[in-house]
């Protein structure tokens, strides 16, 4: 039953402005909690919803009413207390976190019809830069209308080029109403066949949504195991149940294989929620999930502040990816936001994952998740063989990194029409660009980081900032021609020896910084899967849950990558990230069928490395209690909680100045228990030509350290003009 509150009622606003809660007089006709209002701030208008009852102490009689409402359904209360508590989790100001709840276009807007322009006829007789701009942007959008003026906007042109087309008969414009509802999803046509230990996680995933209450499950299988059809039949029963299904996805490349498998299912597709969806999309999308007028939506990690009606069913694919966590603005990690989502709707949570986080494992073991396994791979399929190549004992010539070994198994692959997969995780053609007359190495501007050369564009490329430059003939530090040389390889330079090892073989190098847009991704993944590739290059783009039906071969050309450092999760996401890559072999080969069971060979220098026996024993469990054992010897998370202060400036003296200051003032810190350690300067000491100071809380698992940490920083002095601080709960970066 939603609050209501009377014609005059004094009601509490919050407002995405950062100014906190207001109060008003509710207008005619009275207003629910949740309802979005707009509202006078000063001169101006600003869109807002109703938080609960005022309780500034401002003279009623003074208060302003509530000068409209917007046309779009309350946020629920289980969206309002969402929210809150995210923000006290995050220590993010609350109209911060609401901003994040109201990213769509045009909410303050009434619905009304609308003018979109759609692909309707040939290419235009007089084609042009101009006009080949335009329809790109159409092809890249799967042919979805637009709004004549944002796709001049998107394509980069004016608005007569479309006005142009559509006198062409190249485009077509129409009247279309805004936020129709999406094709309902049947949850009665019938899934795939499901092996016995399939079906018996689906039955549990059933029975959990059944039971209508909140609970959360880790489903953990093998790659190739049939993950999504299992939890595909935790979104039919939700279905059923006339709830809100949502499936977070790591990266928006894996949304095209993913929404065709859940139209073959349920016979419509989803909506969808990601950077990729126009802006009519988007509106469209916010206002049917509270309305209730969308079943399931497939989408990227903020679609978890969408304002869904009913939510009975949280997926979270992949659920050990770092991608998950969002570092900046407003600081969370979507898995832990979907559980707390959650627990206060009612709904269960599915975490996916043949890799689980060590946080996972640990509250499974705990008993606070559930669990289920898959332990092999859908129909004949079998697991890939895993193998080490002992880089110490091959002959490598010199600039070369695809062993003798490698390339024969290459080779073997290639004589029979089957794919091959080359993993390293580096983007661009060399990491370093360095002088070989004075030692200087090419850094970017404004940031304390090497610049990456990319020769397919001809530019070095910082990959802190995106700040890029030409690749310099002269060294800019002692100015000598000729002697500038790159360093290492990147997957670009792979690309390079690939095609001088292998000349006849068709290579594509899949790296997320080479497409100008995620439909050429997605164009490119599917043209690979249909047998459009001999040889693929890939970055860890590569790993995420892709179907690549002729791929048997997987090398690793640097398992060493990544095994080193302070980083306390850098052999968990060594493991997981091989571990994933590998798995991409022989998912369709059939059983029986000698060396298309598909094999795996990592190059390493180190093939006694505690990670790399770990990979190839197959001993998964063992590693996960290693990993958890090791973090609560070292009272590491899950154990403990650590907490970033992030401090920067352009003047590096203003901000070691306040961050010793506020560092002396840690009182409320030492009252829970926590430790803190620094400041010192973050390992990239300088981004964007602002200086970073980093200090670390370390606090006991159950300490208060978000109220510890809102106290302490309130006692802190003045910040200088233009000193950012930022607080990281739970950080999985600590550059």
């Amino acid at each position: 039953m939603l609050t209501r509150f009377p014609q005059g009622a004094r009601i509490g606003v919050l407002t995405t402005e950062p100014v906190g809660l207001l109060d008003y007089l509710a207008p005619e006709g009275g207003v629910v909690l949740g309802q979005l209002v707009i509202v006078p701030l000063g001169p101006r208008r600003v869109m807002g919803a109703v938080w609960g009852e005022g309780q500034g102490e401002f003279d009623a009689a003074r208060l302003r009413p509530v000068a409209g409402l917007v046309d779009a359904a309350p946020l629920t209360p289980g969206m309002v207390e969402f929210l809150g508590r995210a923000a006290e989790y995050t220590l993010t100001p609350l109209p911060v976190m609401l901003r994040m709840a109201l990213r769509a276009p045009d909410l303050d807007r009434p619905a009304a019809e609308r003018r979109l322009v759609h692909l309707a006829g040939p290419a235009p007789a007089r084609m042009t830069e101009a006009r080949g701009a335009v329809l790109r942007v159409i092809a890249d959008h799967g042919g979805a209308g637009f709004a004549p003026s944002e796709l001049a906007q998107l394509a980069g042109v004016g608005l007569s080029v479309v006005r142009g087309l559509v006198a062409a008969g190249t485009l077509v414009e129409t009247a279309a109403p805004v936020d129709l509802p999406f094709p309902r999803l049947d949850p009665a046509r019938p899934g795939k066949p499901l092996a016995p230990d399939q079906a018996a996680a689906a039955d549990a995933l059933r029975a959990g949504i059944r039971g209508g209450a909140y609970g959360t499950t880790l489903l953990r299988g093998v790659t190739g195991s049939g993950k999504t059809e299992v939890y595909l039949e935790a979104v039919a029963e939700c279905l059923r149940q006339g709830r809100q299904a949502l499936v977070l996805l790591p990266e928006i490349a894996l949304s095209a294989e993913f929404l065709t498998r859940v139209e073959a299912r349920f016979g419509a597709r989803p909506g969808e929620w990601h950077s990729g969806i126009t802006r009519t999309e988007r509106r469209r999308l916010w206002h049917m999930a509270g309305r209730g007028e969308v079943g399931m939506v497939v989408g990227a990690r903020s679609a978890l502040f969408l304002p869904f009606r009913d939510l009975g069913l949280i997926v979270v694919d992949e659920e050990h990816d770092g991608s998950y966590k969002q570092d900046e603005t407003v600081y969370y990690n979507a898995r832990d936001m979907a559980v707390l989502r959650a627990s206060i709707e009612g709904a269960q949570v599915v975490l996916a994952s043949a890799t689980p986080s060590v946080e996972s494992w640990v509250n499974v073991a705990a008993g606070k998740y559930g669990r289920l396994d898959l332990r092999s791979r859908y129909g004949e399929a079998e697991l890939p063989q895993m193998g080490t190549i002992d880089l110490r004992a091959e002959d490598m010539p010199s600039g070369r990194w695809i062993s003798p070994t490698l390339a024969g198994a290459v080779d073997q692959r290639l004589g029979r029409g089957e794919q091959s997969l080359l993993f390293l995780n580096r983007r661009g053609y060399a990491p370093i660009t360095t002088c070989r007359a004075c030692g200087h190495q090419v850094g970017c501007d404004d940031c304390d980081a090497r610049m990456v050369e990319h020769r397919f564009l001809k530019r070095l490329v910082c990959h802190q900032c995106g700040a890029s430059k030409p690749v310099p003939t002269a060294c800019p530090a002692c100015g000598v021609e000729g002697k500038m040389a790159a360093v290492g390889p990147g997957v670009e330079r792979l690309g390079e020896e690939v095609a001088e090892r292998f000349p006849g073989a068709r290579a594509v190098v899949l790296s997320s910084d080479l497409f100008t847009s995620a439909r050429a991704i997605k164009d490119t993944i599917a043209s690979i899967a249909g047998g459009g590739a001999d040889i693929i290059i890939g970055t860890q783009l590569v790993a995420k849950g892709h179907n690549f039906p002729l791929l048997t071969l997987v090398g690793v050309i640097d398992a060493d990558l990544g095994l080193q450092g302070a980083d306390l999760r850098a052999a968990e996401r060594s493991f997981q990230l091989m571990r994933q890559v590998a798995g991409r072999a022989g998912r369709f080969a059939q059983a029986g069928a000698g060396d298309q069971r598909g094999l795996a060979l990592l190059q390493t220098h180190q093939p006694d490395h505690p990670v790399i026996r770990a990979i190839l024993s197959g001993e998964d469990e063992r590693f996960w209690d290693a990993e958890a054992g090791a973090r609560r010897a070292a009272q590491m998370p899950p154990f403990s909680r650590l907490a970033g202060i992030i401090l920067s400036h352009p003047d590096q003296a203003v901000v070691e100045a306040h961050a010793a200051a506020l560092s002396r003032l840690a009182a409320p810190l030492r009252e829970i228990g926590a430790e803190l350690f620094g400041p010192a300067p973050a390992p990239i000491a300088r981004v964007r030509g602002r200086y970073r100071m980093r200090m670390l809380v370390r606090a006991p698992r159950q300490a208060p350290v978000q109220s510890a940490i809102a106290a302490w920083l309130a006692g802190a002095p003045r910040a200088p003009a233009n000193l950012r601080l930022s607080v990281d709960i739970d950080p999985q970066s600590f550059l």
